[in-house]
């Protein structure tokens, strides 16, 4: 437990043998489940997220026997988190790309009801210039500006950063993640999910951690379906505006007591 809330971490992984088992052994001891998956690697993925399970209590280790991309392999641990009754659903990739000491950070607008889904922001931190790739750095502030616009949260930032952390209320209310994009544009997807149902999310200072892993990024497998999730959320937030009045879209429900007027004595 993690101040009374039971935490789940869900682990996508996809062809990351060399980086997988340090990421299992690296998730803090307060996590209560941590659900990996393996997104039908061709390396030795598997094996070495199984030999790193047998050092890790409450580990749930799940497969894709087809590859269907890193929002899909997150949908699924999505799935398999709220089945098993977390309160609190966080994400750290396989390859390791995330400091583990940045966890309480990400979970605790959440977990203190300030936030429905909190995320990452590297650009935050000062190490961001001098550690991410140069390739990355352009994309991310590109993407990132995009993201304001299509999204409707403009104060948020480092769009593509996959440290998150979401109540289980928020999932619940986007469909659990199941419809969810199921490939790079998977981040910017769910923004635009949760600003539909008005959902509260910050941005949290993380450090950036890159160790050699290669960049996924590549223009027509991952920019492109980025740009098209973008205009997609665009237009339906365009859409949602125009025909349905503020006053009956829906809104994510608060465990708060509905405040009622005080009764008119003159009447």
């Amino acid at each position: 437990m993690y101040r009374a809330s039971r935490v789940a971490v869900v682990m996508p992984a996809f062809n990351v043998e060399a980086h997988v088992g340090s990421a299992v052994r690296s998730v803090p001891d307060f996590v209560d489940l941590l659900v990996v998956v393996d997104d039908c690697s061709t390396d030795g993925t598997w094996a070495a997220a199984r030999a790193a399970s047998d050092d890790r209590a409450g580990m749930v280790l799940l497969r894709h026997t087809v590859n269907s991309g890193v929002g899909a392999a997150i949908a699924t641990g999505y799935t398999e988190a709220r089945r098993l009754g977390a309160d609190v659903v966080a994400v750290m990739a396989g390859d390791g790309q995330m400091d583990p000491a940045d966890l309480p950070a990400v979970l605790d607008p959440v977990v203190e009801g300030r936030a429905d889904y909190a995320k990452g922001n590297r650009f935050l931190h000062p190490a961001v210039w001098r550690v991410m790739p140069r390739a990355r750095l352009v994309g991310n502030l590109v993407l990132s500006l995009l993201t304001k616009v299509t999204s409707g949260y403009a104060r948020l930032f480092d769009s593509q950063c996959g440290y998150t952390a979401i109540s289980r209320r928020a999932l619940d209310a986007i469909d659990g993640g199941r419809t969810m994009f199921a490939r790079y544009g998977y981040p910017n997807d769910v923004l635009a999910r949760l600003r539909a149902v008005d959902a509260r999310v910050v941005d949290v200072r993380v450090r950036p951690v890159y160790d050699g892993q290669p960049s996924g990024i590549r223009l027509w497998t991952v920019v492109y379906p980025i740009l098209f999730v973008l205009l997609r959320s665009m237009g339906r937030r365009l859409w949602r505006q125009m025909l349905t009045p503020r006053r009956v879209r829906p809104r994510l429900a608060v465990d708060e007591p509905l405040e009622l007027p005080a009764p008119n004595p003159r009447r």
